[in-house]
């Protein structure tokens, strides 16, 4: 990639990230839509388990089904 296309690429994704930043200010949260009715906040462990514990379990077990998968393949093809 020459300098040209990278400094575009770059001027492209910094821009693209700046729009997202102003469109959701925290100003945008301050304002109630009508019928907005939210309920009680998460604790610290839900939301550990729900944002961090949850995906990285996810993860180990498709990740282990794929193991199991490719394993049975090979023994096939020896056999």
């Amino acid at each position: 990639m020459d300098k040209k296309n990278a400094l575009r690429a770059g001027a492209l994704a910094s821009g693209t990230t700046l729009m997202m930043l102003l469109m959701s200010s925290p100003v945008f949260a301050l304002q109630r839509d009508d019928g907005d009715d939210p309920g009680q906040g998460l604790s610290v462990i839900e939301t550990l388990g729900l944002y961090v514990a949850a995906p990285i379990v996810l993860f180990l077990v498709i990740a282990g089904l794929v193991m199991i998968g490719d394993k049975s393949r090979k023994q096939q093809k020896q056999g």
